[in-house]
C-alpha cells in the first residue's frame, strides 16, 4: 500500500511536470502538504484514505494557533482540496475531505486612496518632454476613467472617440466598456499624441497601434507604466506611494461621495458582481463618519477630562 508521503510525491511531480507550475509555487505546495503529513502522522494515520476532515480541521486549528493568517489558511486548504481531487482521478480515493471544511475568513482590507486634494497636487504639474506628456496622460486617464492596468496598455488610439469624449476599453474575460473621458484627461491626451510620433529615441517609426508606447515605438509594457508612475510621484514629492489601482480606487471611492449610485460604479468599472463594488461603500462610510465626528457637536471627545467612575455619578 502506497503510503501518504509517495503520493505526496507524485502529486508534486504532476505539478512540475504535467502542470509546468513555478518553484515558488511547489514550494508552497510542498511546505502545505507536509503539514498534511504532520498531523496525519500524529494522529497514526500513513495512507491518504485515511485522511478525514476531522484530521484536516486539526491542522487548520494548529494554524490557527500558530497565528496564520486568513489568507495562509486559505492556501493550505485550497492545495489540500487539489491534492485530493488529484488523488480521486487516481483512484486513490473516493472523496475529498477536505470540501468538508470551510477556512477562517481573512479580514477584507479597504483599498487605499487618494483625497481630491492630493491627486490636484499629483496631477497639476506641468509635463515636460515626451515622457512627462505621455505620463501625464496616463495618470489622467487612469483617474478619469477609472482603468485597470491592463486596460490602459491594452488601448489603442482607434479606441478613442473624440466626438463621444469616450474610450472603449476591454476588461476581464474580454469584456468590453465604453467609458467617458474627463476634461483634463482630455487635455492631457491631447498633449500626449501632438508628441507622440516624435520617438526620442533613433527609431523612425512606431510599431504599435497603441495609445500608449515606449519610446522604441512598441505597446507600452504594464511593468514600465508603474515604473513611471513611481517617478513621476518621486519629482511632485509629498512622499506617496501611488500604484495603477490606487488612482482607480481613488476613482471609485470620489464618485460615490458625490452620487451615491453604487451600481453605476459597478458598471464603470467592470464588476460582474455588485458585492466587489461595495468594498468602496465602507470607504465612503469611513469619510462620512470622519466628516460627522468633526461636525457633529456631541460626537466630539473631550480627552483631556475623561471620564472616572465619579464623574458619572448625578449630582445631588
Amino acid at each position: 500500500m502506497t503510503a501518504l508521503s509517495e503520493h505526496v510525491e507524485q502529486f508534486l511531480d504532476h505539478l512540475r511536470v504535467e502542470r509546468k507550475l513555478s518553484y515558488h509555487t511547489l514550494t508552497n505546495y510542498r511546505r502545505d502538504l507536509s503539514s498534511l503529513s504532520e498531523v496525519a502522522k500524529q494522529n497514526g494515520i500513513d495512507r491518504a484514505k485515511d485522511i478525514d476532515a476531522q484530521q484536516i480541521r486539526k491542522l487548520i486549528s494548529l494554524g490557527h494557533r500558530r497565528g496564520l493568517s486568513g489568507r495562509s489558511q486559505q492556501r493550505k486548504l485550497s492545495a489540500i482540496r487539489t491534492f485530493f481531487e488529484y488523488l480521486a482521478r487516481e483512484g486513490v480515493v473516493t472523496t475529498n475531505p477536505a470540501k468538508l471544511v470551510n477556512a477562517p475568513k481573512s479580514p477584507k482590507k479597504l483599498p487605499k486612496t487618494l483625497d481630491p486634494d492630493q491627486l490636484s497636487q499629483l496631477l497639476e504639474k506641468p509635463a515636460v518632454g515626451w515622457h512627462e506628456a505621455r505620463d501625464k496622460a496616463m495618470l489622467e486617464l487612469f483617474y478619469s476613467s477609472g482603468l485597470r492596468l491592463s486596460e490602459l496598455t491594452g488601448t489603442d488610439t482607434k479606441d478613442i472617440s473624440w466626438d463621444d469624449q469616450t474610450i472603449l476599453v476591454t476588461g476581464k474575460g474580454n469584456k468590453q466598456r465604453l467609458l467617458p473621458i474627463g476634461k483634463a484627461a482630455q487635455k492631457a491626451l491631447d498633449g500626449w499624441l501632438l508628441v507622440r510620433s516624435q520617438l526620442p529615441t533613433k527609431q523612425q517609426s512606431i510599431h504599435s497601434p497603441a495609445l500608449f508606447i515606449s519610446e522604441r515605438g512598441n505597446r507600452i509594457s504594464n511593468s514600465n507604466v508603474q515604473a513611471r508612475i513611481r517617478v513621476w510621484t518621486q519629482k511632485a514629492g509629498g512622499g506617496l506611494h501611488l500604484h495603477p489601482h490606487m488612482l482607480r480606487h481613488s476613482f471609485a471611492s470620489h464618485l460615490l461621495e458625490s452620487s451615491g449610485d453604487l451600481r453605476a460604479i459597478q458598471e464603470l468599472l467592470g464588476h460582474a458582481d455588485i458585492s466587489t463594488t461595495q468594498i468602496y461603500t465602507h470607504l465612503d462610510f469611513q469619510h462620512l463618519a470622519a466628516v460627522y465626528d468633526q461636525a457633529h457637536p456631541r460626537a466630539k471627545r473631550r480627552k483631556e477630562t475623561p471620564l472616572t467612575p465619579e464623574s458619572k455619578k448625578h449630582p445631588s
